[in-house]
């Protein structure tokens, strides 16, 4: 781990600063711990009683959950111009995850008291940061509503239908690149690498799913969105 040279600059990449004036920016720059992790470094462990919120300058890390028996379920992965951490700066209370570095990235840290600070003295960034938690428990809330009521089969509709709108959609298709693992997957939905594996391929001898080298090509979105609806008894959305 080494230390990485501070820049306002850099800053401007994170969506939660794009209404800062330059003075604030440097300020802000100036109090982060800057530094440059490889791939597979634990930037975060979970119960630790540690509070920085963590700017993701470049690269992309992977908030996710290890079992005593070793088994993992992923929340979901931060990329440039993200952040993570809020939680534990806001309450006070131990990280309720731990966050691995999937490739070489660079993170900025304020620690608890400064980014409290900064919300009291910007609105702006304040209100980012409520709306995100608001989004955050929504997610969240949908997934445990999936895991508690879906099958296997439907789960992995429905994770494909959430990749496939963070991927972006155009002309009812969508691309995910690279594929996503069933490994990952699986850990994602809360079953086993095998059975996202046969699900994947019964898709793909329906003509919903189709590989093409490191991708995986949706071939009818809506047809998705309406699988998924279908067994939440609600529009989808």
């Amino acid at each position: 781990m080494s230390t990485q040279q501070r820049s306002s600059l850099a800053l401007r990449s994170v969506a939660l600063f794009a209404t800062l004036p330059p003075e604030r920016l440097d300020a802000l720059a100036q109090a982060c711990n800057w530094r440059s992790l490889p791939a597979g470094q634990t930037l975060v462990q979970r119960s630790v009683r540690e509070s920085d919120v963590h700017f993701v300058i470049a690269g992309q890390l992977r908030i996710t959950y290890f079992a005593l028996g070793g088994r993992q379920l992923i929340f979901r992965e931060v990329s440039a111009g993200e952040y993570f951490g809020e939680l534990a700066a806001i309450d006070g209370e131990p990280r309720s995850a731990d966050v691995v570095t999937l490739q070489p990235s660079v993170v900025a840290s304020l620690d608890a008291a400064g980014f409290r600070a900064l919300l009291r003295e910007e609105p702006s960034v304040a209100e980012w940061v409520m709306r995100g938690l608001c989004r955050l428990v929504r997610e969240v809330s949908e997934r445990v509503i999936d895991l508690s009521t879906l099958g296997v089969q439907n789960r992995v509709h429905a994770e494909l239908l959430r990749l496939a709108r963070e991927a972006g959609c155009a002309d009812n298709h969508a691309r995910l690149e690279p594929a996503p693992t069933h490994a990952d997957m699986a850990s994602r939905i809360s079953t086993t690498r095998e059975q996202v594996t046969r699900e994947i391929n019964a898709l793909q001898a329906r003509g919903l799913v189709a590989k093409d080298g490191r991708a995986l090509l949706l071939q009818d979105v809506a047809q998705l969105e309406r699988m998924v609806a279908e067994v939440r008894g609600a529009d989808g959305t």
